[in-house]
Protein backbone atom coordinates (compact mmCIF):
# COMPACT_ATOMS: atom_id res chain seq x y z
CA UNK A 1 0.00 0.00 0.00
CA UNK A 2 1.41 3.41 -0.96
CA UNK A 3 1.36 6.49 1.22
CA UNK A 4 -1.83 8.54 1.24
CA UNK A 5 -1.59 11.63 -0.97
CA UNK A 6 -4.22 14.35 -1.17
CA UNK A 7 -6.50 13.24 -4.03
CA UNK A 8 -7.19 16.80 -5.17
CA UNK A 9 -3.54 17.19 -6.20
CA UNK A 10 -4.29 15.12 -9.30
CA UNK A 11 -6.29 18.06 -10.62
CA UNK A 12 -3.64 20.69 -9.86
CA UNK A 13 -1.17 21.27 -12.70
CA UNK A 14 2.52 21.53 -11.88
CA UNK A 15 4.21 24.82 -12.66
CA UNK A 16 5.74 24.68 -16.14
CA UNK A 17 8.98 26.59 -16.68
CA UNK A 18 10.14 27.94 -20.02
CA UNK A 19 11.77 25.31 -22.23
CA UNK A 20 15.53 25.07 -22.60
CA UNK A 21 17.36 23.26 -25.37
CA UNK A 22 21.11 23.18 -26.01
CA UNK A 23 22.11 25.21 -29.03
CA UNK A 24 18.73 26.91 -29.33
CA UNK A 25 18.10 30.56 -28.46
CA UNK A 26 15.86 30.78 -25.38
CA UNK A 27 13.31 33.58 -25.31
CA UNK A 28 10.84 31.48 -23.34
CA UNK A 29 11.68 32.66 -19.81
CA UNK A 30 11.63 36.20 -18.48
CA UNK A 31 15.27 36.42 -17.46
CA UNK A 32 17.99 38.86 -18.37
CA UNK A 33 20.76 37.67 -20.66
CA UNK A 34 23.31 39.77 -18.74
CA UNK A 35 25.16 38.20 -15.83
CA UNK A 36 25.72 39.79 -12.42
CA UNK A 37 28.04 42.78 -12.14
CA UNK A 38 31.61 42.10 -10.93
CA UNK A 39 30.79 43.51 -7.50
CA UNK A 40 27.81 41.18 -7.20
CA UNK A 41 29.80 38.18 -8.46
CA UNK A 42 32.42 38.99 -5.80
CA UNK A 43 29.77 39.04 -3.08
CA UNK A 44 28.44 35.69 -4.34
CA UNK A 45 31.91 34.13 -4.25
CA UNK A 46 32.61 35.41 -0.76
CA UNK A 47 29.26 34.19 0.54
CA UNK A 48 29.85 30.78 -1.02
CA UNK A 49 32.78 30.32 1.34
CA UNK A 50 30.44 30.52 4.33
CA UNK A 51 27.68 28.14 3.25
CA UNK A 52 28.60 25.78 6.07
CA UNK A 53 26.67 28.22 8.28
CA UNK A 54 22.93 28.77 8.27
CA UNK A 55 21.67 31.97 6.68
CA UNK A 56 20.02 34.71 8.71
CA UNK A 57 16.48 33.37 8.92
CA UNK A 58 15.04 36.86 9.35
CA UNK A 59 17.16 38.32 6.50
CA UNK A 60 17.65 41.43 8.61
CA UNK A 61 20.50 43.00 6.64
CA UNK A 62 18.74 42.41 3.33
CA UNK A 63 15.41 43.68 4.63
CA UNK A 64 17.12 46.80 5.97
CA UNK A 65 18.65 47.46 2.55
CA UNK A 66 15.29 46.91 0.83
CA UNK A 67 13.57 49.17 3.36
CA UNK A 68 16.07 51.97 2.78
CA UNK A 69 15.75 51.62 -0.99
CA UNK A 70 11.95 51.89 -0.82
CA UNK A 71 11.76 54.52 1.91
CA UNK A 72 9.92 52.33 4.41
CA UNK A 73 10.67 50.75 7.79
CA UNK A 74 12.17 47.29 8.16
CA UNK A 75 8.90 46.22 9.75
CA UNK A 76 7.23 46.83 6.38
CA UNK A 77 9.46 44.36 4.51
CA UNK A 78 9.51 40.59 4.14
CA UNK A 79 11.98 38.66 1.98
CA UNK A 80 11.51 35.24 0.45
CA UNK A 81 12.73 32.60 -1.97
CA UNK A 82 11.49 34.51 -4.99
CA UNK A 83 8.27 36.51 -5.07
CA UNK A 84 6.37 33.36 -6.08
CA UNK A 85 7.16 31.82 -2.69
CA UNK A 86 5.68 34.89 -1.04
CA UNK A 87 2.58 34.49 -3.24
CA UNK A 88 2.01 31.08 -1.73
CA UNK A 89 2.64 32.40 1.78
CA UNK A 90 0.11 35.18 1.19
CA UNK A 91 -2.59 32.63 0.37
CA UNK A 92 -1.60 30.67 3.47
CA UNK A 93 -2.04 33.66 5.78
CA UNK A 94 -5.37 34.77 4.28
CA UNK A 95 -7.21 31.55 3.45
CA UNK A 96 -8.33 28.79 5.79
CA UNK A 97 -11.62 27.43 4.47
CA UNK A 98 -12.34 25.81 1.07
CA UNK A 99 -14.82 28.62 0.42
CA UNK A 100 -12.15 31.31 0.81
CA UNK A 101 -11.53 32.94 -2.56
CA UNK A 102 -8.38 34.20 -4.26
CA UNK A 103 -9.18 36.56 -7.11
CA UNK A 104 -7.00 37.37 -10.12
CA UNK A 105 -7.19 38.23 -13.80
CA UNK A 106 -6.74 35.61 -16.48
CA UNK A 107 -4.60 35.13 -18.27
CA UNK A 108 -2.06 36.26 -15.70
CA UNK A 109 0.81 34.71 -13.76
CA UNK A 110 0.26 30.96 -13.95
CA UNK A 111 1.40 30.38 -10.36
CA UNK A 112 -1.68 32.16 -8.93
CA UNK A 113 -4.17 29.31 -9.48
CA UNK A 114 -1.57 26.74 -8.44
CA UNK A 115 -0.66 28.31 -5.09
CA UNK A 116 -4.34 28.95 -4.41
CA UNK A 117 -5.41 25.37 -4.92
CA UNK A 118 -2.38 23.97 -3.09
CA UNK A 119 -3.56 25.99 -0.08
CA UNK A 120 -7.04 24.51 -0.44
CA UNK A 121 -8.69 27.80 -1.40
CA UNK A 122 -10.90 28.64 -4.37
CA UNK A 123 -9.36 30.32 -7.41
CA UNK A 124 -11.59 32.90 -9.12
CA UNK A 125 -10.47 34.08 -12.55
CA UNK A 126 -11.67 37.29 -14.21
CA UNK A 127 -10.98 37.61 -17.96
CA UNK A 128 -8.69 40.35 -19.24
CA UNK A 129 -10.32 43.05 -21.33
CA UNK A 130 -10.15 43.29 -25.13
CA UNK A 131 -6.74 44.99 -24.88
CA UNK A 132 -5.28 42.12 -22.80
CA UNK A 133 -5.21 44.36 -19.72
CA UNK A 134 -6.71 43.82 -16.27
CA UNK A 135 -10.42 44.66 -16.34
CA UNK A 136 -10.34 46.42 -13.00
CA UNK A 137 -14.08 47.13 -12.93
CA UNK A 138 -14.87 43.46 -13.52
CA UNK A 139 -12.28 42.46 -10.95
CA UNK A 140 -13.89 44.75 -8.35
CA UNK A 141 -17.34 43.41 -9.23
CA UNK A 142 -16.16 39.83 -8.70
CA UNK A 143 -15.28 40.45 -5.05
CA UNK A 144 -17.60 38.62 -2.66
CA UNK A 145 -17.78 38.23 1.13
CA UNK A 146 -15.58 35.15 0.65
CA UNK A 147 -12.79 37.02 -1.14
CA UNK A 148 -9.62 37.07 0.93
CA UNK A 149 -6.92 38.27 -1.46
CA UNK A 150 -6.76 39.84 -4.92
CA UNK A 151 -3.64 39.55 -7.07
CA UNK A 152 -3.05 42.36 -9.58
CA UNK A 153 -0.03 41.70 -11.77
CA UNK A 154 1.06 45.13 -13.05
CA UNK A 155 2.69 44.90 -15.58
CA UNK A 156 0.85 41.72 -16.32
CA UNK A 157 2.62 38.46 -17.08
CA UNK A 158 2.30 37.20 -19.83
CA UNK A 159 0.64 40.06 -21.74
CA UNK A 160 2.94 42.90 -20.60
CA UNK A 161 0.09 45.38 -20.26
CA UNK A 162 -0.10 47.81 -17.34
CA UNK A 163 -2.40 50.33 -15.71
CA UNK A 164 -1.31 53.76 -14.55
CA UNK A 165 -1.39 54.98 -10.98
CA UNK A 166 -4.83 56.60 -11.09
CA UNK A 167 -6.53 53.42 -12.29
CA UNK A 168 -4.72 51.32 -9.68
CA UNK A 169 -5.69 53.72 -6.90
CA UNK A 170 -9.33 53.78 -8.00
CA UNK A 171 -9.41 50.01 -7.94
CA UNK A 172 -7.68 49.67 -4.58
CA UNK A 173 -10.04 52.20 -3.03
CA UNK A 174 -13.04 50.21 -4.30
CA UNK A 175 -11.90 47.04 -2.52
CA UNK A 176 -13.22 46.34 1.00
CA UNK A 177 -10.62 47.17 3.63
CA UNK A 178 -10.52 43.58 4.92
CA UNK A 179 -9.49 42.16 1.52
CA UNK A 180 -5.76 42.06 0.85
CA UNK A 181 -4.75 43.57 -2.51
CA UNK A 182 -1.42 42.26 -3.76
CA UNK A 183 0.20 44.44 -6.42
CA UNK A 184 2.62 42.06 -8.10
CA UNK A 185 5.29 44.31 -9.61
CA UNK A 186 7.82 41.72 -10.75
CA UNK A 187 8.44 43.79 -13.89
CA UNK A 188 8.35 47.20 -12.24
CA UNK A 189 11.81 48.19 -13.47
CA UNK A 190 10.74 47.92 -17.13
CA UNK A 191 7.78 50.28 -16.76
CA UNK A 192 8.09 53.45 -18.79
CA UNK A 193 4.77 55.08 -17.88
CA UNK A 194 5.97 58.47 -16.74
CA UNK A 195 4.88 61.47 -14.72
CA UNK A 196 2.01 61.34 -12.28
CA UNK A 197 0.70 58.16 -13.93
CA UNK A 198 3.76 56.09 -13.05
CA UNK A 199 2.36 53.18 -11.01
CA UNK A 200 4.42 52.58 -7.89
CA UNK A 201 2.72 50.14 -5.57
CA UNK A 202 4.90 51.04 -2.62
CA UNK A 203 3.64 54.63 -2.77
CA UNK A 204 0.05 53.46 -3.28
CA UNK A 205 0.29 51.25 -0.21
CA UNK A 206 1.74 53.86 2.16
CA UNK A 207 -1.71 54.98 3.30
CA UNK A 208 -3.57 51.75 2.54
CA UNK A 209 -2.85 48.92 5.02
CA UNK A 210 -4.66 46.32 2.88
CA UNK A 211 -2.20 46.83 -0.01
CA UNK A 212 0.93 44.72 -0.29
CA UNK A 213 3.53 45.00 -3.05
CA UNK A 214 5.68 42.21 -4.47
CA UNK A 215 9.03 42.84 -6.17
CA UNK A 216 11.80 40.51 -7.31
CA UNK A 217 15.53 40.39 -7.97
CA UNK A 218 15.00 37.78 -10.69
CA UNK A 219 14.40 40.12 -13.62
CA UNK A 220 16.15 43.49 -13.83
CA UNK A 221 18.69 42.57 -11.13
CA UNK A 222 19.71 39.38 -12.92
CA UNK A 223 19.42 36.96 -9.99
CA UNK A 224 16.81 34.54 -11.38
CA UNK A 225 19.01 31.57 -10.50
CA UNK A 226 19.31 32.59 -6.84
CA UNK A 227 15.61 33.24 -6.11
CA UNK A 228 15.16 36.43 -4.09
CA UNK A 229 11.89 38.32 -3.82
CA UNK A 230 10.38 40.70 -1.32
CA UNK A 231 7.12 42.17 -0.09
CA UNK A 232 6.37 45.66 1.18
CA UNK A 233 3.24 46.10 3.24
CA UNK A 234 1.60 46.72 6.58
CA UNK A 235 3.60 45.34 9.56
CA UNK A 236 0.66 43.14 10.57
CA UNK A 237 0.73 41.38 7.19
CA UNK A 238 4.53 41.15 7.23
CA UNK A 239 4.48 39.56 10.70
CA UNK A 240 2.00 36.96 9.47
CA UNK A 241 4.18 36.20 6.45
CA UNK A 242 7.17 35.55 8.66
CA UNK A 243 5.16 33.00 10.64
CA UNK A 244 4.59 30.80 7.57
CA UNK A 245 8.01 31.43 6.04
CA UNK A 246 9.95 28.18 5.51
CA UNK A 247 12.98 28.49 7.83
CA UNK A 248 16.27 29.30 6.11
CA UNK A 249 14.72 29.13 2.62
CA UNK A 250 16.46 32.35 1.56
CA UNK A 251 20.07 31.19 1.49
CA UNK A 252 23.24 33.06 2.40
CA UNK A 253 24.46 33.44 -1.18
CA UNK A 254 21.14 34.82 -2.36
CA UNK A 255 20.97 37.34 0.48
CA UNK A 256 24.51 38.56 -0.18
CA UNK A 257 23.86 38.85 -3.91
CA UNK A 258 20.67 40.84 -3.38
CA UNK A 259 22.38 43.27 -0.98
CA UNK A 260 25.24 43.79 -3.42
CA UNK A 261 22.76 44.29 -6.26
CA UNK A 262 20.99 47.03 -4.33
CA UNK A 263 24.33 48.72 -3.76
CA UNK A 264 24.91 48.59 -7.53
CA UNK A 265 21.31 49.33 -8.44
CA UNK A 266 21.98 52.41 -10.55
CA UNK A 267 24.21 50.51 -12.94
CA UNK A 268 21.91 47.50 -12.96
CA UNK A 269 18.77 49.51 -13.61
CA UNK A 270 20.45 51.43 -16.41
CA UNK A 271 20.69 48.10 -18.22
CA UNK A 272 16.91 47.95 -18.44
CA UNK A 273 16.96 50.75 -21.02
CA UNK A 274 18.59 48.44 -23.56
CA UNK A 275 16.02 45.73 -22.84
CA UNK A 276 13.16 48.20 -23.25
CA UNK A 277 14.64 49.42 -26.54
CA UNK A 278 14.78 45.84 -27.83
CA UNK A 279 11.27 45.12 -26.58
CA UNK A 280 9.91 48.12 -28.47
CA UNK A 281 11.97 47.36 -31.56
CA UNK A 282 10.54 43.84 -31.71
CA UNK A 283 7.00 45.11 -31.25
CA UNK A 284 7.36 47.73 -33.98
CA UNK A 285 8.77 45.19 -36.43
CA UNK A 286 5.95 42.74 -35.78
CA UNK A 287 3.20 45.34 -36.02
CA UNK A 288 4.68 46.52 -39.32
CA UNK A 289 4.03 43.12 -40.91
CA UNK A 290 0.54 42.60 -39.54
CA UNK A 291 0.80 41.15 -36.03
CA UNK A 292 -1.37 42.41 -33.22
CA UNK A 293 0.96 43.17 -30.31
CA UNK A 294 -0.32 45.04 -27.23
CA UNK A 295 1.89 47.70 -25.72
CA UNK A 296 4.24 46.08 -23.23
CA UNK A 297 5.67 47.57 -20.05
CA UNK A 298 7.65 44.43 -19.21
CA UNK A 299 10.70 42.69 -20.68
CA UNK A 300 8.65 40.68 -23.17
CA UNK A 301 5.94 41.00 -25.79
CA UNK A 302 2.65 39.14 -26.25
CA UNK A 303 1.31 37.69 -29.46
CA UNK A 304 -2.42 36.86 -29.08
CA UNK A 305 -2.44 33.98 -31.55
CA UNK A 306 -5.31 32.02 -30.02
CA UNK A 307 -5.54 28.36 -30.98
CA UNK A 308 -2.48 28.74 -33.22
CA UNK A 309 -0.21 29.43 -30.23
CA UNK A 310 1.20 25.94 -29.70
CA UNK A 311 1.82 25.44 -33.40
CA UNK A 312 3.57 28.81 -33.58
CA UNK A 313 5.78 27.86 -30.65
CA UNK A 314 6.84 24.64 -32.33
CA UNK A 315 7.54 26.40 -35.62
CA UNK A 316 9.68 28.97 -33.82
CA UNK A 317 11.61 26.21 -32.05
CA UNK A 318 12.28 24.54 -35.40
CA UNK A 319 13.68 27.88 -36.56
CA UNK A 320 16.08 27.93 -33.59
CA UNK A 321 14.21 30.12 -31.08
CA UNK A 322 12.27 28.90 -28.05
CA UNK A 323 9.28 31.08 -27.15
CA UNK A 324 6.50 30.48 -24.62
CA UNK A 325 3.02 29.43 -25.84
CA UNK A 326 0.16 29.71 -23.34
CA UNK A 327 -2.57 27.25 -24.19
CA UNK A 328 -4.95 28.72 -26.73
CA UNK A 329 -4.36 32.30 -25.62
CA UNK A 330 -1.08 33.48 -27.10
CA UNK A 331 2.69 33.40 -27.17
CA UNK A 332 5.10 35.32 -24.96
CA UNK A 333 8.49 36.32 -26.35
CA UNK A 334 11.15 37.64 -23.99
CA UNK A 335 13.44 40.42 -25.22
CA UNK A 336 16.93 38.92 -25.36
CA UNK A 337 20.16 40.11 -26.88
CA UNK A 338 19.82 41.94 -30.23
CA UNK A 339 21.16 38.99 -32.25
CA UNK A 340 18.73 36.63 -30.51
CA UNK A 341 15.84 38.96 -31.18
CA UNK A 342 16.93 39.28 -34.80
CA UNK A 343 16.80 35.51 -35.17
CA UNK A 344 13.25 35.47 -33.82
CA UNK A 345 12.20 38.38 -36.05
CA UNK A 346 13.65 36.60 -39.09
CA UNK A 347 11.33 33.69 -38.34
CA UNK A 348 8.34 35.80 -37.32
CA UNK A 349 8.43 38.09 -40.37
CA UNK A 350 9.31 35.43 -42.97
CA UNK A 351 6.71 35.24 -45.75
CA UNK A 352 5.95 31.59 -45.00
CA UNK A 353 5.37 32.38 -41.30
CA UNK A 354 3.09 35.28 -42.11
CA UNK A 355 1.12 33.21 -44.60
CA UNK A 356 0.76 30.37 -42.09
CA UNK A 357 -0.12 32.32 -38.96
CA UNK A 358 -1.04 35.92 -39.80
CA UNK A 359 -2.51 35.92 -43.28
Amino acid sequence: MSAHIRPDLDAIPAYVAGRSQPGVVKLASNETTLGPLPSVAKAIAEAAETVNRYPDNASLELRAAIAEFNGVAVENVAAGCGSVAICQELVQITCLEPTDEVLFAWRSFEAYPIVTRVAGAKAVQVPLDSEFTHDLDALAAAITPNTRVVFVCNPNNPTGTAHGRAAIERFVDSVPADVLVVLDEAYFEYLRIGGDEAPNGVDVGRTRPNVLVLRTFSKAYGLAGLRVGYAVGDPKVITALMKVHIPFSLNRVAQAAAIASLEARHELLERTDAVVAERDRMRDALIAVGYRVPRSEANFIWLPLGDRSAEYGEASAEAGVLVRPYGTDGVRVTAGDPHENDLFLAFATAPETLARFIG
